[in-house]
Formats: structure tokens, sequence, C-alpha cells
């Protein structure tokens, strides 16, 4: 019933149409029906059924759709079914496309197009701009349609999908629509289901030969069968696959692979091929430089076809692999396709260096002897196959396979070695074979036997076992104790080596081949690499680092391979060494992206990955209590021998390199030599052994001294390990047992008093074990972990990801105690019987619990209690998907929010694990003063969320790798008390956290906070606290009250997100914030009053200001909250008797007369420096210069003059009265080094003007406009030049008192003062010398390195040098005098 009264008449769908009463975007034509009516299924889209006795209503219509505006505006979809077309019809149709450009798909179902209509149809869509998708489906529009479509999309620029169903266009129809292909580059996706698979080859082979970035899908249904894809190509990944051609649509398609650009990977597999096809292939390998995978499994090649394959392979330069297996060729075809694979001489080149990958074999392939020694000599003398798979071979007998595994012993390139399915892969001396190769070859990583007797017999267990890999990861704390300074101290004999670098480095494999080097007769191996006990648990089980020790004669080297997975990165905060430690860092990048092909990687890429690790190391060694060494680095660049020599790529590298030296100088130590190696050679690798060596023994040296009980006790720890079943913890009673048995000095005597002293030093001594990174142990858990290794990688890398939602149900991170212990017990012991890492036979669940906590992986909700709930900072779930907004967002509410960045963000970040110990530690914080303040605390994966007295606070995390925090806040409080709880809670405890890396402060665009402006459109949208302080101190008095922060436009893909506005100073600072800004005004109006020696004039408050005391301005706290209310508020004056008050306003004034004083005194003594002995040289060179020197790619300008400066440049400056500026763009002249006689002459000089520029840049003044962007930092350029005396007195006085204090040192600053023509005539002497010197004598030679000209004043009669702006526009007020 309900779908009957949705059934209108036409007329009803006429009238709504002409009314323009429906906003349709799709309509849907169904003609040939039993009647004529129209069903709406949305307010949006309309079907409209016609019968036979009614089509003259469908023509109409399109003309009603056609005049229509609110139709042309809005409509978007055509369908139409079951039309026959007529003439007339198909011109109403074009009719409505001309007008209507919106119109984007047009769909045709079971149509019928005369040939006259398909013409008329072909004509309207060439001049159709809208159209973007065509299909017909079950239309029949065959061969002659198909050319005529195509002749229209020849000239149609608009149409991106084409698609033809269920037709059959013919080959005919497929060569014209090849044709079009070539014509056309607009079309993006071709879909075509065909009767015959022949119209496949036109079109693929198009759309190759012109390198198409065209999706291509042609189905084939020929003979009544079961539809099949017959052709795919994806340009999105390159690949294309062909399931269905024959041998002469092969061909063709191959022969447009030639030169194509756009195919990386090919697919014929079970596609028929024969050697005549090959022939065209041979071809295309040594024309194609793109192609890296080809896969012809099963496609019945034959001897003569592998023979062409091979062939190509000697010219071609991309392939990476081959698939070749199923084919039914013999030991012939196995011969030449290994032989440019492989060298038949010493003086012979490998013919083919870039294929890593060959696979082939199967019951059809007869490898033979001829096939088995080309094997041989292929494994023997190849230096770049890195997998070589040999299939379901039935032809080889077992002592064949001993031969092949043997030659494996000296080859260092195969990481992988499938023998899958091959029968003769089985007995015991298969087995030895593969077991003594694994012995001596520590490259082989994977070694496939599945499906052969072997591995049917189990016997390939223990392979499987050896070839295991296992990470681990190490926590790390800093614990200094001072109990055994009475014990002897000696030279620590243990070292470790950090690896660290991103996935794919060739880290282990590096690691492998160095343990290679350490493990022979003279260098024994004290600790074999772990191995996984079964394959199972290898597929199971994720690693974060894997630690190797070695032996070097009398002390031991570990090297700790930090896993370059993201996912662990938090662990490596807790296992970086810490303070004293003996350690050194190989920051290990690979020269390639991937080490699966050789795509090299751009020198920014390899830089990228170096600062990433040098940031860490910096960011990491400056958390330490001491530095007592800056962290050494050395740099490993692996698969160097994939690189072509000679590499631009390298020596931009090599530059990039020096580039981070020079960065990170001063905060790490590099070692000189970067290392370029090849990781799976232990001979490549060998200078790289000795180079650990070598540093291990400095590093040993220059540490500090550790007890030598420590030495002593690493070697009984290691014994009780050998005695115990090599249990890898110890309970902290047994280690009270083994030191009373074994240790004399820690043992307990009779004497009761002697039990708690040498319970303490057993304490200390397993402190300084876990400093040397030799245990981990924490005094409050009971136990020690004597294996780092194991608990790195079998339990850690396990707590870290914990699967919580899957047994539990957390609410907001926390979890009971009891519950996380079970989960503890599931995650960490195998259900598999036999597999297992024994973790609960070593450690209680309770104990994990406790190191969790210790760790900062989870944190006792209420520390009182011991039932608490435990805070799990890695379950938590990440909100950034869900809407944001505030709890409380009413008229009244105000918005503030605080940017916390690092303030050396080149050098540091804040690393991985550092917002997990946030959201703890803040949590602790916060909750203590939830009985005062009723505090709520909530946790996201990337947000705190606080409420503290109706205060909504929200910490965020941001940014990748290089962290910030971001503070927001919502609160009906006024804004002095938001951010007075902001930077005495929240703000500090974050910097607490954040100990040798400093967070500068940020002020947040207040629109943001309000809106919750996501993180990537508010990374404009804050200014610097201190930038915004120092701009209220740059402007005149009278407009600080006043002063406006402007804010620019966001906005994203063309769509504005932030509209361009201001906001007022006194609306993003505290009153404790702008008080601070008043005190620095006096202070910087006090130094500039003594400077220029300004007297306090008679006024009538002057003595009053003179009585003021530091202490008063303390009794009456300042608020603007009045002011925001239309109300102004009230400032205590500074330093002012405590019973007067005075308006905000009025205090600005005050300070605008005082500036005014000072501004026409300073600028009088600048003129006079500027006009100072006009006689000298009679001006024939400017007066007003500075220094400049390059400093890590920006210019500094030079404050102080040292003897022994170098690299610096001359400048000088634009001279016009009051309008002094720094000239753009001077060449400026260089000045190779300063020597004393420059010092005595400039440096007077350099004081006096530095001081008076330094001041005016301060207060705002123009003395020399675009000076300041060479003064980074003003504080600490003027620090010294004003008397550190003056700033103690200064900060608390008004203006007038200023100038009167200034005044008891005015007889010493005029006495000061007296020899300031001697200084100006020797520094003006020197410029005179130094630029006749250069050549630089003439007004002509001025003005070409400087820019300036010698003009005379018209009213004074002056000379000055100013620039070309000032020539032109001052015009009238000077007159040029040419030297």
């Amino acid at each position: 019933m309900a779908s009957s009264q949705k059934l209108k008449d036409l007329q009803w769908v006429l009238e709504a149409i002409k009314t323009e009463s429906l906003n349709l975007h799709s309509i849907s034509f169904y003609l040939s029906q039993p009647s004529s009516c129209c069903y709406q299924e949305t307010d949006n889209s309309i079907n409209i059924n016609i019968s036979e006795d009614s089509n003259q209503l469908f023509s109409y219509i399109l003309i009603v759709l056609r005049t229509s505006k609110n139709t042309r505006l809005a409509l978007r979809n055509l369908e139409f079914h079951f039309v026959e077309w007529e003439l007339e019809q198909v011109r109403s149709l074009g009719g409505l496309l001309d007008s209507n450009l919106s119109i984007r798909q047009v769909m045709l179902r079971q149509n019928r197009f005369t040939i006259e209509c398909l013409s008329v149809f072909s004509e309207i869509l060439k001049e159709n701009g809208g159209i973007k998708e065509i299909t017909f489906s079950e239309s029949g529009i065959g061969t002659v349609g198909a050319g005529l479509i195509a002749s229209a999309l020849k000239e149609n620029d608009s149409v991106e999908e084409l698609q033809i169903w269920e037709d059959s266009i013919g080959s005919k129809g497929a060569e014209e629509l090849s044709k079009m292909i070539e014509a056309n580059s607009m079309l993006k996706l071709l879909t075509i289901f065909d009767s015959s698979s022949i119209t496949a080859t036109p079109l693929i082979s198009a759309v190759l030969a012109r390198n198409r970035a065209m999706e291509v899908h042609v189905w084939s249904g020929e003979h009544g069968r079961k539809s099949s894809k017959v052709v795919e190509f994806v340009p999105e990944n390159s690949t294309l696959r062909i399931y269905r051609i024959d041998i002469s649509g092969a061909c063709r398609v191959t022969c447009a692979l030639g030169l194509n650009s756009t195919v990386r990977s090919l697919d014929l597999t079970g596609v028929l091929l024969k050697s005549r096809w090959a022939k065209e292939f041979r071809w295309a390998l040594e024309q194609n430089q793109t192609l890296e995978e080809v896969t012809l499994s099963n496609t019945c090649l034959k001897d003569k076809g592998v023979v062409y394959v091979a062939a190509g392979l000697f010219e071609n330069r991309s392939l990476e692999s081959l698939y070749l297996d199923g084919n039914w060729f013999s030991g012939v075809g196995v011969e030449h396709l290994l032989c440019p694979l492989s060298r038949f001489s010493a003086l012979q080149l490998q013919a083919n260096i870039t294929l890593k990958s060959v696979t082939f074999g199967g019951k059809r392939t007869k490898i033979g002897r001829d096939g088995l020694s080309a094997i041989l000599k292929m494994l023997t003398t190849n230096e770049t196959v890195t997998r070589l798979g040999i299939y379901g071979d039935e032809s080889m007998r077992p002592d064949d396979f001993v031969r092949i595994v043997k030659c494996l012993e000296k080859n260092v390139t195969l990481r992988s070695l499938s023998l899958h399915g091959c029968k003769g892969v089985q007995g015991d001396r298969v087995l030895q074979a593969i077991t003594e190769t694994l012995q001596v070859n520590p490259w082989i990583e994977v070694i496939d036997l599945a499906q052969t007797p072997l591995q049917n017999s189990g016997k390939a267990d223990g392979i499987y076992q050896r070839l295991g890999q296992n990470g681990k990861t190490e926590p790390e704390t800093d614990i200094h104790t001072d109990l055994l300074k009475d014990m002897n101290l000696t030279e620590p004999k243990s070292c470790r080596v950090f690896f660290c670098g991103q996935e794919y480095a060739g880290k282990t494999t590096l690691c492998n081949s160095i343990s290679q080097n350490f493990s022979s007769p003279k260098l024994p191996y004290i600790k074999q690499v772990r191995t996984l006990v079964n394959p199972v648990e290898k597929a199971v089980r994720t690693t974060g680092m894997e630690i190797k020790t070695f032996k070097d004669e009398d002390i031991k080297i570990s090297i700790w391979n930090l896993s370059g997975q993201h996912e662990y990165y938090s662990l490596h905060d807790l296992m970086f060494p810490g303070h004293g430690s003996a350690s050194f860092f190989l920051i290990i990048s690979s020269l390639l992206r991937k080490p699966s092909n050789r795509e090299p990687k751009t020198p920014e890429e390899v830089e990228e990955d170096l600062q990433f690790w040098l940031r860490f190391i910096v960011s990491n060694s400056k958390r330490a209590v001491q530095q007592c060494l800056l962290p050494n680095v050395t740099i490993v660049l692996t698969h160097f021998d994939k690189i072509n020599q000679p590499s631009h790529n390298l020596q931009a590298t090599v530059k990039s390199i020096q580039r981070l030296r020079d960065k990170f100088h001063g905060f790490v130590e590099f070692y000189p030599t970067v290392f370029t190696v090849d990781a799976r050679s232990s001979a490549s690798v060998n200078k790289l052994t000795n180079h650990i060596r070598r540093t291990a023994r400095t590093i040993l040296q220059r540490v500090p001294r550790v007890y030598q009980l420590c030495n002593d006790l690493i070697q009984i720890l290691c014994n009780w390990r050998s005695e115990n079943h090599n249990k890898p913890a110890m309970k902290w009673r047994e280690f009270s047992d083994v030191c009373q048995v074994k240790v004399p000095t820690l043992r307990i005597r009779s004497r009761p008093d002697n039990k708690e002293n040498v319970e303490m030093r057993r304490k200390a001594v397993a402190t300084c074990l876990h400093q040397l990174g030799e245990v981990i142990y924490f005094e409050e858990l009971g136990f020690l972990i004597l294996d780092c290794e194991w608990f790195c990688g079998e339990v850690l890398s396990q707590l870290v990801k914990l699967e919580v939602r899957k047994q539990s149900s957390p609410e907001n991170g926390f979890i009971g105690r009891k519950e996380l212990e079970k989960m503890l017990r599931g995650s960490l012991q195998s259900h598999i019987p036999g597999i297992g890492t024994k973790v609960f036979e070593n450690l209680e669940p309770g104990d994990l619990v406790r190191m969790m906590m210790k760790l900062e992986l989870c944190y006792e909700q209420d520390p009182s209690d011991p039932n608490s709930l435990l805070l799990i900072p890695s379950i938590l779930e990440e909100g950034r998907g869900r809407p944001q907004k505030w709890q409380q967002n009413t008229s009244d509410c105000i918005f503030a929010g605080r940017h916390l960045v690092c303030d050396n963000s080149s050098h540091t970040f804040l690393t991985p694990g550092f917002f997990p110990r946030l959201q703890v530690h803040l949590h602790n914080r916060i909750m203590a003063l939830k009985n005062q303040h009723g505090a709520t605390y909530t946790l996201e994966k990337y947000l705190i969320s606080i409420t503290i007295s109706g205060i909504y606070i929200r910490v965020e995390l941001g940014g990748q790798f290089g962290y910030h925090i971001d503070v927001l806040a919502c609160s009906t409080k006024n804004l002095t008390e938001t951010l007075r709880l902001i930077q005495q809670h929240i703000v500090p405890a974050i910097q607490s956290l954040c100990s040798g890396v400093t967070l500068t402060e940020n002020v947040m665009r207040p629109e943001c906070v309000r809106n919750l402006t996501p993180p990537r459109h508010r990374k404009t949208q804050f200014v610097s606290l201190q930038q915004l302080k120092q701009a209220l101190l740059s402007v005149p008095a009278d407009s600080m009250y006043d002063y406006q922060h402007t804010w620019d436009p966001v906005s994203d893909s063309g769509k504005p997100v932030l509209r361009a506005g201001f906001d007022f100073a006194r609306d993003l600072l505290s009153d404790d914030d702008f008080r601070e800004v008043l005190h620095r005004r006096y202070h910087d109006l006090y130094n500039l009053a003594q400077e220029l020696q300004v007297q306090q004039e008679n006024n009538p408050d002057g003595a009053d200001l003179s009585l003021s005391t530091a202490g008063e301005t303390e009794k009456v706290e300042p608020t603007f909250g009045g002011i925001a209310k239309g109300v102004e508020a009230v400032l205590q004056r500074l330093k002012i008797i405590e019973q007067e008050i005075r308006d905000l306003k009025q205090e600005i004034q005050g300070l605008r007369y005082y500036e005014h004083r000072l501004l026409i005194e300073l600028h009088r003594k600048v003129n006079y420096l500027l006009n100072y002995n006009v006689q000298v040289e009679e001006r024939k060179v400017p007066n007003m210069f500075y220094f400049v020197r390059a400093e890590n790619y920006t210019t500094r300008l030079v404050t102080n003059m040292i003897p022994g400066m170098t690299a610096l440049r001359l400048h000088m400056l634009c001279e016009f009265r009051r309008e002094m500026h720094v000239v753009e763009d001077q060449v400026g002249c260089e000045v190779m080094h300063i020597d004393n006689m420059a010092v005595k002459s400039l440096a007077p000089y350099m004081t006096k003007f530095m001081k008076l520029l330094t001041l005016a840049l301060k207060i705002g003044a123009q003395l020399a406009t675009g000076m300041a962007q060479l003064i980074p930092d003003l504080s600490k350029e003027i620090a010294h030049l004003v008397d550190s005396s003056l700033f103690t007195g200064a900060v608390a006085a008004g203006a007038v008192g200023a100038a009167a204090m200034g005044r008891v040192n005015i007889f010493r600053n005029r006495g000061r003062g007296g020899d300031i023509q001697q200084d100006l005539r020797a520094a003006q002497q020197w410029i005179v010398d130094f630029l006749r010197d250069r050549g630089c004598s003439t007004g002509r030679d001025i003005a070409e390195k400087f820019g300036l000209w010698r003009v005379r004043y018209r009213d004074d009669g002056h000379i000055a040098w100013i620039c070309r702006r000032h020539m032109t526009i001052r015009k009238h007020e000077i007159i040029e005098v040419p030297v």
C-alpha cells in the first residue's frame, strides 16, 4: 500500500519539473512498460516508467528537463532502460546534454540504436564537455557502434570512464578503440565485457605502447563458457596480469612492453607461450627499463624459449624477480638461464647484476647433469642473487642437493633457498649438509623444505630452529649510590654498542656478519644468538631487540640491536644507557629504500633517517642527571655493494652527512669515517669490527671507573646461571645467598650491627650492575633479571603491546590488578604444548605487574589503596576520529591555549615514551588535588582531559617524531585564573618530565581552542609568548593597551577553515604576564636614561616617585577582568607608595611622556654619531657600519669584537636621518681576519653603537630598521653591553625614578664619554684604510658593494650616505654629491 501511494502519473512529474519543485540529481527512464507512471525513490532521485503507447512523452520530458533551470543545476545521473531510440529522441537527448553540463554519468542498458542514431549520439558526445562516465550494457552497439564511440572520444576531453558490457564489438571495434586510446589521454578506466577474448589484445597493447595510466579490465565468455577475466592492468600498483591470450596477442603485447614505463610487474601464469613469443620478449627485456618482476609459471616454455629469455637478461638492468617454475625445459635451458648470473673466470664480470630472485623447476623440468653444473657455478660465483627457488624437482638425487647446499658455504649473498616439493631432499646426508652449512654461513635466513621427504619425516624442525631470529629490548633507569666509596675502583670491563636504524637498514645482517668476525678462535663467542625452538613460535612472537655478546681478550662487548619497528620505539627510552655507562652508538642507514630492489634512497631520505636517530640520542642523553661524555656516534651505510659507482646520489649523501656533523657538533661526538659496507659479508665489515673493538676500549678508558667488585660479580652471576639451568632471573634471596658464599666483602659477619650495612652494600652493587647494563634491578621488586635479552625480547616486548580488549573490558585505560595478572598469564604463556617462553618458571605475575609499574608501563590509580586499579596507557583507545567538543561552551566562557614545543627542535624532540609517562605523572599530580579542587581525570591514547574547579583542560599530543604538547582550556572564570592554573599545575608537570629538553611556550589562537580545530589546521595559529611580550615592548606606550596580534587564514584544499582575524594582547596574556611587560618597559627606559645621561626634570611627583620601594607592588594584585566587561581595571603603580593606585591607561600615559624625552635624546645622539667630524676624509665613506657572520645557515650580527675572528662581512647602514635601516641585498665586503689593531680601533665604537641600537630596538624606536632580524635573542646580545648592576635596580623603578637614579652615575658616565671623539675617529680611520686596501674608495665602488650614494641635505648641509629608495622618495630634500 505504501508503494502504491508513492506512484504518480506523468503529468505530476511534468508539472513538478516545470514548477521546479523537485531537486533531482538522478533520473531513470524505463520504456516499454505496461503502464506509464513515476516513482520517487528519494528526494533527489526518480524512476519514470513509460508505456509503449506513450513514447511521444519521452521526447517531451527530455525537452522539459532541458528548459528547467533548477534541473539543469542539480541533475547528475541519467539512466535509460529498454529504450529503442528514434532520431528525434536522440536529438532531444543531445539538447539536454548540451544545455546541462552538470550531468556526469550516462548509463544505457538494453537499449537499441540504429546506425543513424549512433552517429548522431557520437556527434553529441564529441561536443560535450561535462560527461565523465558512459556505460553501454547489453545494448548491441557492435563493431560499428564501437567505431563511432571511438571516433567521438578521440575529440572528447572530458570522459574518464567507458564501459561496454555484454556486447560483441569484435576485433575491428577493438582496433578502433585502440586508436582512440592512442589519441585520448583523459580516459582513466576502460572495462570491456565481450564475447571474444581477442578484443583484449589491441586495447591493452595501445595502453602499454602509449604509457597510459589507464585502468583496464577485459572479460570474455566465449563459446558459452563461464565468463572470466582476460586482461587486468592497475596503474596504482603497476601490475599487468594476463589470464588468457593467444600467441599472436601475447607477441603484440610483449612488443608494446619494450618502451613501456608504467608496468612494474608482469604475470602470465598459465598462458600457453612458445619460442615465438620468447623471441619478442627478449627484445622487450633488452629495451625495457622499469620491469621489476616477471612471472612465467606454468607457461609450457621449452629450451628454445628459455634461451631467448636468458639472452634478454644479458642487457636488462631492471628485472629483479623471475619465476619460471612449472615449465618444460631441460638442463640446457637451466644452463642458459643461469649463464648471465654466473662468472666463468676471475677476470670476467657478471653479466646481470640486478636479478635478485630466480625460481624454476617442476615435474616436467629435467635439470640433469648440465643443469646441476650450472646451478653449482652460479652459487659459487654469483654476488647478487638473494633468493633461489627449485620447485617440485624429480630429476636430481640426494647427492646432487648435498652439492648444492655445500656450495652455499662460501656464498655471502643468498638469503633464501626454496626446495619446495623436491623429491631428492631426503636422508641424513642432506640434513647434515644443511646443518653444517648453516654453521658457517650466517647470511641464510630462510630454507623452504615444504612437501619434501625431509620435512615429511620431521627432520627439518632443527633446521627451522637454527634459522630463528630473536630481538630484544632493555629497560634503563638512573640510580646512583655512594655506599661503596671505600671499595677499590677499576676500569669497567664491559661495553654496550647500540645499533640504531629504521626497518630494512640491515642491522640484523650486519650484526650477524660482525659476530662471524668475533667468532674466530682468537675471539671466543661467549653467548650464541638465542634461537627460537619452533617456527610456529616465530610466527606468533614479535621481538623488539636482539643482544649479542662477545669476548675481546679481557673485555666484553654487547651489541644491542634496537628494533626499527615503530611499535617498539617507546621501549628505546627505557633501555637508553644512563650516566657513566660505557656505551656508544652505530646509526645504520641503507642506501636502498628496500632490500628487495635496487631503488636508491635520495640524499634527503638518508639524511632524514640519520637525523631522527641523532635527535633520539641527543634527547635521551640530555635526560641523564649528569652527562660526563658526549654520546659517541658512528655512521654506517649498508647495501653499498648495490650502488652503481660512481654515484651522484652517493656524493650528495656524503655532503648531507657533513651537514649533519656540523649541525650536531657539540651534541654528539662523531667518528670521522663513514663506513660503507655490504652487511652480508664478514670481509666487508672487517674494518667496522675492528673499529668497534677500538672504540669500546677507548670508551672504557674514558667513562667513570666502577668498583672492582662489580667486575667480579659479573663472572660470579654467569657461573650461577650455568649451575642453575641457565635461569634468566634470580630472587633477591638467591642473590643474597650468592653474595654470602662467593663474595667476602658482601658477607654478613657474626656481629648483629653488620647486617643492615651489608644489605645496603648488596643493593648498591646490584644498582651499579644495573647501570652497567649487566642486569635489570629495582630495589622495590625483590628480584634481578640476569638475561636482559630474554626479558626484553620475551617479556617486555609483549607487555608493550598487550591485547587487553580481547580478554577484558578496561575502562578509560584502567584495569584491576588480578585481572591484569590473569591477562599476563594468557599473553606470555603459549597454548601450544611444548612451546613457551617459560616466563612464569622464573617470575610470578605479581612480579611482572610491579616491574611494569616501575618502568611506568602501568600505574596505580590510588597508590594508597593496595587494590587500586591500574592505568595502562598503551591500551588506551585513540579518539581523534570522534567528534570533539567542550563539555561546556556558553557565551560567558573564555578560551585559552598554550602550545609547548622543543626549544631546539632541530636537535631534540619528545621521545615516543614521553606522553605515556606524562599521562601517569600528571594523573598522580592532579589526583592529589582532588579533595581541594574536585578534580576529574580521563584519558585517551593521545589526550588527557582534566576538570579542576570548573576549568576544563585538554592536554594533547601532536606531531610525528617531533612531538609537541598542546594545552587547551575552557572556563567561565577570568583569563588570569585559568592561565594561572595551567602555569601552576599543568606546565610544571610537563616540564618536569623533559629533563634536558627545553620546551618553549606559545600562545594559541583562542578561536582554535573554542572550536577545537584539528591540529593539522592550527600549525600556524600560535605565537611565541616571549615574542608577544617583545611586541608589546616594541610599540609606543600608549599603544600597549590596544595592541592586536593578527592571525593568518587557514584553508584545506581551497576550502576556508579559519579566517584571518586578530586578538588583543590583553585577551591573550594573563595579568601576571602583562605586569611583567610593564616591569620590563620600566627596566628598558631606565637603561636608556642612563646611557643618554638624561637628567630628571622638575616634577612635583618626583619626590614621591623616588620614595618608591620594590616590595609594595605585591600589596594590590592587577586584574583585567573589568576591562573585558567594559570597565577599565586598575593596576597598582610599580614602585609607588602603598595607597596610590592609578588606572592602567594613566600608567601607560606616564610611560609615554618619558619615552618621548628619551627618544628625542636618542635621535640627537645618533645624529651626532653620523655627523661627527665631517672633515674626516670629508665624509668620503659611510660612518654607520656593522659586521655579520654566517652561522648555521643564517646571518648573525656581530656585537662584540674579539681578536682572531674570521670570515666576517662588513656592511653599511643607510644613514637617512630618523630613517636609518639595513640595506637589502647589500653585497658588503669580506673581512678575512680581525687582528689586535682592528679590535683596538673598532671595539669602543662597536660597544657604544650596539648599546644604542639594542636599547632602541627593545623599546621599539625605529633606529635601524631590519637590524632586529640579525639579533635573534636581544636579551642575550645585550648582556655584555649593559652593566649587570643596572638590571637589579631597574626592575621595579618608574621611568622618572630611573632617570633620577641614573643621576647618581652621571659624572661617571660623562667621564667615560670624554673619549668618544677619539673612539669615533679611530673607527672611521680604520674603515677608510680598510676600504682603500680593498680598492673601494670611490663613490661608484661604494655604490656597487653597499648600495649607498653620497648626498647633502638641503636644509643643514650635512653629508649622508643613503640608499636608492631614499634617493628617489626624498629627492626634494637632498642633493647628490658624488665622490
